[in-house]
């Protein structure tokens, strides 16, 4: 198992959407996520930034990578866009931070 974090930014006027569209994600999109192994998977917002930062629990970042292949990624993806900052293909901007400490 691996911890991974990264930070993604939201449209300040757009973050009560997006929390909506979480609450919940499609049912199809976290079968996914979970059969390419992920787990222990959450997002927070810093309002003062708009900042989204992510949490997961992976099993292999090739497993990871598998996720944006997938058909209902990219459907995610593309139904989100107009919520946060987005690359051309419509995934999200996202910036993968450093592990520097962890207490289990």
């Amino acid at each position: 198992m691996t911890r991974k974090a990264f930070k993604m930014t939201v449209y300040a006027d757009r973050i009560d959407e997006y929390k909506k569209r979480h609450d919940p994600i499609w049912p199809e999109l976290a079968e996914t996520l979970k059969r390419h192994g992920v787990s222990n998977y959450a997002i927070f917002l810093d309002a003062t930034t708009n900042t989204l930062f992510g949490y997961a629990e992976i099993a292999s970042e090739e497993q990871w990578t598998a996720i944006a292949e997938t058909e209902i990624c990219q459907r995610w993806w593309t139904s989100m866009k107009e919520l946060m900052e987005t690359n051309p293909d419509d995934s999200p901007v996202s910036v993968d931070l450093e592990q520097v400490f962890h207490l289990d």
